[in-house]
Protein backbone atom coordinates (compact mmCIF):
# COMPACT_ATOMS: atom_id res chain seq x y z
CA UNK A 1 0.00 0.00 0.00
CA UNK A 2 1.26 3.34 -1.10
CA UNK A 3 1.76 5.74 2.08
CA UNK A 4 1.01 9.63 1.28
CA UNK A 5 1.74 12.62 3.14
CA UNK A 6 -1.22 12.11 5.62
CA UNK A 7 -0.48 8.36 5.84
CA UNK A 8 2.88 7.37 6.66
CA UNK A 9 4.19 5.04 8.73
CA UNK A 10 7.24 6.10 10.56
CA UNK A 11 9.60 3.95 10.35
CA UNK A 12 11.28 2.38 13.28
CA UNK A 13 14.93 2.98 14.59
CA UNK A 14 17.12 1.57 17.24
CA UNK A 15 16.41 1.21 20.82
CA UNK A 16 17.09 -0.39 23.87
CA UNK A 17 13.87 -1.92 24.67
CA UNK A 18 13.30 -3.54 27.89
CA UNK A 19 10.01 -5.59 29.11
CA UNK A 20 7.82 -4.71 31.65
CA UNK A 21 8.08 -7.94 33.04
CA UNK A 22 11.96 -8.29 33.23
CA UNK A 23 12.02 -5.17 35.69
CA UNK A 24 9.26 -7.22 38.30
CA UNK A 25 10.70 -7.62 41.64
CA UNK A 26 9.15 -10.27 43.76
CA UNK A 27 7.77 -9.50 46.67
CA UNK A 28 8.68 -12.06 48.28
CA UNK A 29 12.36 -10.97 47.84
CA UNK A 30 11.97 -7.15 48.12
CA UNK A 31 9.40 -5.71 51.07
CA UNK A 32 10.80 -2.43 51.31
CA UNK A 33 8.70 -1.16 54.45
CA UNK A 34 7.05 -3.63 55.45
CA UNK A 35 6.23 -4.74 59.01
CA UNK A 36 8.45 -7.63 58.42
CA UNK A 37 11.58 -5.88 57.48
CA UNK A 38 10.95 -3.14 60.47
CA UNK A 39 10.73 -6.01 63.26
CA UNK A 40 13.67 -7.67 61.92
CA UNK A 41 17.50 -6.87 63.42
CA UNK A 42 19.85 -6.41 60.11
CA UNK A 43 22.06 -8.08 62.30
CA UNK A 44 20.47 -10.42 63.35
CA UNK A 45 21.80 -14.29 62.92
CA UNK A 46 18.63 -14.91 60.72
CA UNK A 47 19.16 -12.29 58.56
CA UNK A 48 23.15 -13.32 58.42
CA UNK A 49 21.85 -17.15 57.58
CA UNK A 50 19.87 -15.71 54.41
CA UNK A 51 23.23 -13.24 53.38
CA UNK A 52 24.66 -15.24 50.49
CA UNK A 53 20.54 -15.42 48.87
CA UNK A 54 17.66 -13.14 50.38
CA UNK A 55 20.15 -10.11 50.75
CA UNK A 56 22.05 -10.95 47.16
CA UNK A 57 18.38 -10.98 45.65
CA UNK A 58 17.38 -7.84 47.63
CA UNK A 59 19.90 -5.84 46.81
CA UNK A 60 20.23 -6.44 42.87
CA UNK A 61 15.91 -6.39 42.59
CA UNK A 62 17.06 -2.64 44.33
CA UNK A 63 19.19 -1.86 42.06
CA UNK A 64 17.45 -2.72 38.60
CA UNK A 65 14.57 -1.14 40.34
CA UNK A 66 16.56 2.21 40.82
CA UNK A 67 18.21 1.86 37.22
CA UNK A 68 14.72 1.35 35.92
CA UNK A 69 13.42 4.29 37.52
CA UNK A 70 16.33 6.63 36.34
CA UNK A 71 15.73 5.20 32.74
CA UNK A 72 11.72 6.85 33.32
CA UNK A 73 13.33 9.86 34.34
CA UNK A 74 15.52 10.33 31.61
CA UNK A 75 12.90 9.44 29.07
CA UNK A 76 10.39 12.01 30.20
CA UNK A 77 13.07 14.41 30.37
CA UNK A 78 13.36 13.98 27.05
CA UNK A 79 10.02 13.68 26.01
CA UNK A 80 9.97 17.55 26.78
CA UNK A 81 12.65 18.19 25.05
CA UNK A 82 12.21 20.01 21.35
CA UNK A 83 12.79 17.36 18.69
CA UNK A 84 15.79 18.40 16.43
CA UNK A 85 16.19 17.49 12.68
CA UNK A 86 19.51 15.51 13.59
CA UNK A 87 17.92 13.14 15.80
CA UNK A 88 15.67 11.87 13.58
CA UNK A 89 16.75 8.94 11.34
CA UNK A 90 17.24 9.57 7.69
CA UNK A 91 17.54 6.39 6.83
CA UNK A 92 16.20 5.78 3.34
CA UNK A 93 16.68 2.88 0.64
CA UNK A 94 19.57 2.17 -0.90
CA UNK A 95 20.32 -0.32 -4.30
CA UNK A 96 19.89 -0.35 -7.91
CA UNK A 97 15.86 -2.13 -7.47
CA UNK A 98 12.88 -0.94 -6.18
CA UNK A 99 12.90 -3.03 -3.26
CA UNK A 100 9.57 -5.33 -2.35
CA UNK A 101 6.97 -3.06 -3.90
CA UNK A 102 6.21 -2.85 -7.98
CA UNK A 103 8.77 -3.94 -10.56
CA UNK A 104 8.98 -0.84 -13.31
CA UNK A 105 8.88 -1.48 -16.72
CA UNK A 106 11.18 -0.27 -19.02
CA UNK A 107 9.98 2.20 -21.66
CA UNK A 108 9.79 1.08 -25.34
CA UNK A 109 10.95 4.65 -26.72
CA UNK A 110 12.47 7.60 -24.76
CA UNK A 111 12.06 11.66 -25.01
CA UNK A 112 15.57 12.97 -25.33
CA UNK A 113 16.06 16.15 -23.70
CA UNK A 114 18.33 18.61 -25.15
CA UNK A 115 20.05 21.71 -24.10
CA UNK A 116 18.30 24.95 -25.45
CA UNK A 117 21.18 25.96 -27.65
CA UNK A 118 21.19 22.46 -29.05
CA UNK A 119 17.40 22.64 -30.56
CA UNK A 120 17.11 24.20 -33.97
CA UNK A 121 15.21 27.64 -34.25
CA UNK A 122 12.16 26.00 -35.82
CA UNK A 123 12.46 23.64 -32.33
CA UNK A 124 12.76 26.63 -29.90
CA UNK A 125 9.43 28.40 -31.63
CA UNK A 126 7.54 25.40 -31.14
CA UNK A 127 8.59 24.87 -27.55
CA UNK A 128 7.71 28.70 -27.08
CA UNK A 129 4.16 28.15 -28.77
CA UNK A 130 3.24 25.47 -26.41
CA UNK A 131 4.06 27.19 -23.60
CA UNK A 132 2.25 30.05 -24.75
CA UNK A 133 -0.38 27.76 -25.50
CA UNK A 134 -0.72 26.79 -21.92
CA UNK A 135 -0.77 30.20 -20.88
CA UNK A 136 -4.00 31.35 -23.33
CA UNK A 137 -5.89 27.89 -21.55
CA UNK A 138 -8.05 28.59 -18.58
CA UNK A 139 -7.15 26.38 -15.56
CA UNK A 140 -8.86 23.39 -14.44
CA UNK A 141 -9.07 23.07 -10.93
CA UNK A 142 -6.42 25.42 -9.21
CA UNK A 143 -5.50 25.52 -5.78
CA UNK A 144 -5.50 28.88 -5.50
CA UNK A 145 -8.75 30.53 -7.20
CA UNK A 146 -6.73 33.36 -8.68
CA UNK A 147 -5.25 31.44 -11.18
CA UNK A 148 -6.59 32.21 -14.55
CA UNK A 149 -4.70 29.75 -16.96
CA UNK A 150 -3.11 26.15 -16.71
CA UNK A 151 0.17 27.83 -16.56
CA UNK A 152 -0.76 29.62 -13.39
CA UNK A 153 -2.14 26.45 -12.67
CA UNK A 154 0.93 24.96 -12.26
CA UNK A 155 2.72 27.93 -10.15
CA UNK A 156 -0.16 28.05 -8.24
CA UNK A 157 0.12 24.41 -6.82
CA UNK A 158 4.24 25.04 -6.41
CA UNK A 159 2.86 27.72 -4.44
CA UNK A 160 0.80 26.07 -2.01
CA UNK A 161 3.00 22.97 -1.44
CA UNK A 162 6.66 24.68 -1.37
CA UNK A 163 6.80 24.28 2.12
CA UNK A 164 6.59 20.49 2.08
CA UNK A 165 8.49 19.60 -1.26
CA UNK A 166 11.36 21.90 -0.25
CA UNK A 167 14.39 21.42 2.11
CA UNK A 168 12.84 17.63 2.54
CA UNK A 169 14.00 13.94 1.16
CA UNK A 170 11.24 14.54 -1.27
CA UNK A 171 13.01 17.71 -3.41
CA UNK A 172 14.50 15.94 -5.73
CA UNK A 173 11.57 13.27 -7.22
CA UNK A 174 9.07 15.98 -6.36
CA UNK A 175 10.45 18.41 -8.62
CA UNK A 176 11.39 15.37 -11.31
CA UNK A 177 7.57 14.57 -11.38
CA UNK A 178 6.59 18.10 -11.80
CA UNK A 179 8.92 19.05 -14.65
CA UNK A 180 7.35 15.86 -15.86
CA UNK A 181 3.63 17.26 -15.71
CA UNK A 182 4.63 20.00 -16.91
CA UNK A 183 6.20 18.36 -20.43
CA UNK A 184 3.12 16.16 -20.56
CA UNK A 185 0.89 19.18 -20.36
CA UNK A 186 2.79 20.77 -22.80
CA UNK A 187 2.63 17.83 -25.18
CA UNK A 188 -1.06 15.88 -24.68
CA UNK A 189 -2.88 19.40 -23.78
CA UNK A 190 -0.94 21.60 -26.49
CA UNK A 191 0.67 19.68 -29.03
CA UNK A 192 4.24 19.99 -28.43
CA UNK A 193 6.03 17.19 -30.19
CA UNK A 194 9.41 17.72 -28.56
CA UNK A 195 10.72 16.78 -25.10
CA UNK A 196 11.46 18.95 -22.13
CA UNK A 197 14.55 21.36 -23.20
CA UNK A 198 17.18 22.23 -20.10
CA UNK A 199 19.32 24.92 -19.39
CA UNK A 200 23.02 23.86 -18.92
CA UNK A 201 23.90 26.85 -17.00
CA UNK A 202 27.75 26.04 -17.10
CA UNK A 203 28.30 26.58 -20.74
CA UNK A 204 27.53 30.26 -19.67
CA UNK A 205 29.42 31.24 -16.51
CA UNK A 206 32.71 32.39 -17.85
CA UNK A 207 31.98 36.32 -17.73
CA UNK A 208 28.91 38.65 -16.97
CA UNK A 209 29.32 39.53 -21.01
CA UNK A 210 28.82 35.60 -21.94
CA UNK A 211 26.15 35.49 -19.24
CA UNK A 212 23.59 38.22 -20.63
CA UNK A 213 24.45 36.74 -23.98
CA UNK A 214 23.29 33.25 -23.01
CA UNK A 215 20.81 31.72 -25.82
CA UNK A 216 18.04 31.12 -23.12
CA UNK A 217 17.74 35.16 -22.73
CA UNK A 218 17.25 36.13 -26.97
CA UNK A 219 14.86 37.89 -27.33
CA UNK A 220 13.69 35.71 -31.02
CA UNK A 221 14.34 32.14 -30.10
CA UNK A 222 14.44 32.57 -26.28
CA UNK A 223 12.82 34.09 -23.73
CA UNK A 224 13.09 37.25 -23.65
CA UNK A 225 16.09 39.24 -21.58
CA UNK A 226 16.24 41.29 -18.19
CA UNK A 227 14.27 43.24 -16.56
CA UNK A 228 13.64 46.90 -17.74
CA UNK A 229 14.34 49.42 -14.72
CA UNK A 230 11.48 51.63 -13.24
CA UNK A 231 8.82 49.21 -14.62
CA UNK A 232 7.71 47.39 -12.08
CA UNK A 233 7.34 48.10 -8.21
CA UNK A 234 6.77 45.80 -5.72
CA UNK A 235 3.49 46.07 -3.65
CA UNK A 236 3.64 45.78 0.07
CA UNK A 237 4.56 42.53 1.31
CA UNK A 238 5.12 40.41 4.84
CA UNK A 239 8.65 38.17 5.82
CA UNK A 240 5.71 35.27 4.98
CA UNK A 241 6.34 35.75 1.10
CA UNK A 242 10.46 35.72 1.38
CA UNK A 243 10.71 38.17 -1.64
CA UNK A 244 14.04 39.78 -2.01
CA UNK A 245 13.17 43.36 -2.82
CA UNK A 246 16.76 43.74 -4.69
CA UNK A 247 15.95 41.14 -6.85
CA UNK A 248 12.90 42.95 -9.07
CA UNK A 249 14.73 45.03 -11.89
CA UNK A 250 11.52 45.45 -13.91
CA UNK A 251 9.01 43.70 -15.90
CA UNK A 252 10.71 42.23 -18.86
CA UNK A 253 11.15 44.37 -21.75
CA UNK A 254 11.25 41.67 -25.13
CA UNK A 255 10.90 38.23 -26.35
CA UNK A 256 7.95 36.13 -26.23
CA UNK A 257 6.38 36.71 -22.80
CA UNK A 258 6.77 40.16 -21.76
CA UNK A 259 2.96 41.01 -22.60
CA UNK A 260 1.64 37.91 -20.66
CA UNK A 261 0.23 39.17 -17.24
CA UNK A 262 0.97 36.78 -14.19
CA UNK A 263 -2.06 36.20 -12.16
CA UNK A 264 0.33 35.05 -8.93
CA UNK A 265 3.36 36.22 -6.87
CA UNK A 266 5.49 37.75 -6.14
CA UNK A 267 5.59 35.42 -3.04
CA UNK A 268 2.34 34.06 -1.61
CA UNK A 269 0.78 37.36 -3.02
CA UNK A 270 -1.84 37.31 -5.06
CA UNK A 271 -1.67 40.24 -8.06
CA UNK A 272 -1.61 40.78 -11.56
CA UNK A 273 1.89 41.55 -12.77
CA UNK A 274 4.40 41.56 -15.63
CA UNK A 275 6.66 39.07 -15.95
CA UNK A 276 9.43 40.57 -13.82
CA UNK A 277 13.93 39.85 -14.16
CA UNK A 278 16.53 41.17 -12.19
CA UNK A 279 19.84 39.52 -13.99
CA UNK A 280 22.60 39.50 -11.00
CA UNK A 281 25.94 37.83 -13.46
CA UNK A 282 27.61 37.96 -9.93
CA UNK A 283 25.53 34.51 -8.94
CA UNK A 284 26.91 32.73 -12.01
CA UNK A 285 29.78 31.71 -9.74
CA UNK A 286 27.09 28.91 -7.93
CA UNK A 287 26.54 27.58 -11.82
CA UNK A 288 29.77 27.02 -12.73
CA UNK A 289 31.32 23.02 -13.51
CA UNK A 290 33.46 23.26 -10.73
CA UNK A 291 30.07 23.84 -8.86
CA UNK A 292 28.67 20.86 -10.35
CA UNK A 293 31.70 18.50 -9.62
CA UNK A 294 31.33 19.55 -6.18
CA UNK A 295 27.67 18.29 -6.14
CA UNK A 296 28.18 15.25 -8.05
CA UNK A 297 31.08 14.45 -5.93
CA UNK A 298 29.53 13.36 -2.83
CA UNK A 299 28.92 9.90 -1.80
CA UNK A 300 25.10 9.58 -0.04
CA UNK A 301 21.84 11.07 -1.47
CA UNK A 302 21.73 13.47 1.81
CA UNK A 303 24.32 15.10 1.10
CA UNK A 304 24.10 15.38 -2.50
CA UNK A 305 20.20 16.79 -2.32
CA UNK A 306 21.82 18.79 0.88
CA UNK A 307 24.53 20.40 -1.57
CA UNK A 308 22.45 21.07 -4.46
CA UNK A 309 19.07 22.64 -2.80
CA UNK A 310 21.17 25.20 -1.27
CA UNK A 311 19.90 27.54 1.20
CA UNK A 312 18.60 27.62 3.94
CA UNK A 313 20.68 24.26 4.35
CA UNK A 314 24.10 25.37 3.67
CA UNK A 315 25.71 29.16 4.43
CA UNK A 316 26.00 30.20 0.82
CA UNK A 317 23.88 29.65 -2.55
CA UNK A 318 24.30 26.43 -4.38
CA UNK A 319 22.87 24.96 -8.07
CA UNK A 320 19.28 25.03 -7.06
CA UNK A 321 19.02 28.57 -5.81
CA UNK A 322 21.88 30.26 -6.84
CA UNK A 323 19.98 29.32 -10.64
CA UNK A 324 16.85 30.96 -8.80
CA UNK A 325 19.09 33.97 -8.11
CA UNK A 326 21.34 34.34 -10.85
CA UNK A 327 17.67 35.51 -12.98
CA UNK A 328 15.79 37.24 -10.59
CA UNK A 329 12.30 39.02 -10.38
CA UNK A 330 9.76 36.21 -10.45
CA UNK A 331 12.41 33.06 -10.78
CA UNK A 332 14.07 34.20 -7.29
CA UNK A 333 11.41 33.41 -5.36
CA UNK A 334 10.64 30.15 -3.30
CA UNK A 335 6.78 30.66 -3.53
CA UNK A 336 6.09 32.14 -7.14
CA UNK A 337 8.91 31.09 -9.10
CA UNK A 338 7.11 28.83 -12.19
CA UNK A 339 5.70 31.95 -12.93
CA UNK A 340 8.68 32.18 -15.38
CA UNK A 341 9.18 30.02 -17.71
CA UNK A 342 12.81 29.71 -17.50
CA UNK A 343 12.06 27.46 -14.03
CA UNK A 344 11.53 24.48 -16.14
CA UNK A 345 14.54 23.92 -17.83
CA UNK A 346 16.47 25.44 -14.69
CA UNK A 347 14.23 22.41 -12.91
CA UNK A 348 15.00 19.64 -15.93
CA UNK A 349 19.15 20.63 -15.57
CA UNK A 350 18.80 19.86 -11.65
CA UNK A 351 16.43 16.78 -12.31
CA UNK A 352 19.16 15.83 -15.51
CA UNK A 353 22.41 16.48 -12.72
CA UNK A 354 20.69 14.02 -10.25
CA UNK A 355 20.33 11.62 -13.24
CA UNK A 356 24.13 11.70 -13.59
CA UNK A 357 24.91 11.08 -10.06
CA UNK A 358 22.16 8.33 -10.41
CA UNK A 359 24.02 6.69 -13.01
CA UNK A 360 27.68 6.91 -11.10
CA UNK A 361 26.93 4.14 -9.05
CA UNK A 362 23.94 1.47 -9.44
CA UNK A 363 23.43 1.04 -5.86
CA UNK A 364 22.33 5.02 -6.51
CA UNK A 365 19.55 4.05 -8.92
CA UNK A 366 16.88 4.04 -6.30
CA UNK A 367 18.60 5.90 -3.20
CA UNK A 368 16.46 7.72 -1.21
CA UNK A 369 16.88 9.55 2.28
CA UNK A 370 15.59 12.66 4.67
CA UNK A 371 12.32 13.54 6.48
CA UNK A 372 9.15 14.19 5.04
CA UNK A 373 8.83 17.69 7.14
CA UNK A 374 10.64 20.85 7.88
CA UNK A 375 9.48 20.40 11.70
CA UNK A 376 8.71 17.61 13.91
CA UNK A 377 7.77 15.10 14.29
CA UNK A 378 9.75 13.74 11.19
CA UNK A 379 9.26 10.37 9.61
CA UNK A 380 11.06 9.17 6.57
CA UNK A 381 11.41 9.69 3.10
CA UNK A 382 10.95 5.82 1.14
CA UNK A 383 10.04 4.38 -2.18
CA UNK A 384 6.18 4.95 -1.20
CA UNK A 385 6.04 8.23 -0.56
CA UNK A 386 3.33 9.81 -2.84
CA UNK A 387 4.07 12.73 -4.67
CA UNK A 388 0.95 14.54 -4.75
CA UNK A 389 0.60 16.62 -7.70
CA UNK A 390 -2.47 17.89 -7.45
CA UNK A 391 -4.62 19.03 -10.53
CA UNK A 392 -0.97 19.44 -12.76
CA UNK A 393 -0.01 15.65 -12.91
CA UNK A 394 -0.54 12.39 -11.87
CA UNK A 395 0.05 11.53 -7.48
CA UNK A 396 2.30 8.55 -7.76
CA UNK A 397 4.91 7.26 -5.30
CA UNK A 398 8.65 8.12 -5.59
CA UNK A 399 9.51 5.05 -6.20
CA UNK A 400 7.71 5.40 -9.80
CA UNK A 401 10.31 8.36 -10.31
CA UNK A 402 13.87 7.11 -9.67
CA UNK A 403 14.56 5.58 -13.03
CA UNK A 404 13.74 8.01 -15.69
CA UNK A 405 14.23 5.09 -18.46
CA UNK A 406 10.86 3.23 -17.13
CA UNK A 407 7.59 3.91 -16.81
CA UNK A 408 5.94 6.58 -16.47
CA UNK A 409 8.74 9.14 -17.11
CA UNK A 410 10.30 7.47 -20.52
CA UNK A 411 12.80 10.00 -21.09
CA UNK A 412 16.30 10.76 -21.26
CA UNK A 413 19.51 13.81 -21.47
CA UNK A 414 21.48 14.16 -24.15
Amino acid sequence: MYLGRKGIKPSSSSSLLLHPSALVVSPTRLRIGSSASRSTPYKSQAHYDLLPSTTMHYFASLFITIIFLISLAQLSFAAALPVRRDDATTDGHRGSNPGSGPQPKKCGTLLKRREWRMLEDDEKREYISAVQCLMSKPAQNPPIKEAKTRFDEFQAYHITIANDVHVTGEFLPWHRQMVKSYENALRNECGYSGAQPYWDWTLDTDTPETFFASPIFDPETGFGGNGVPGTYTLPPFGDDSRINATAFLGCVGDGPFKDYQLSLGPGKLVTTHCLTRGIEPANRIYLNEAAVKNTTRLPTYEQFRIELEGEPITPTHKLHDGGHAVVGGDMSNFFSSPGDPIFYLHHANLDRTWWHWQSMKSSRLYEISGYTTVDPPYTNVTLDYLLEMGTIGDTVPIRDVMDIHSEPNCYTYV
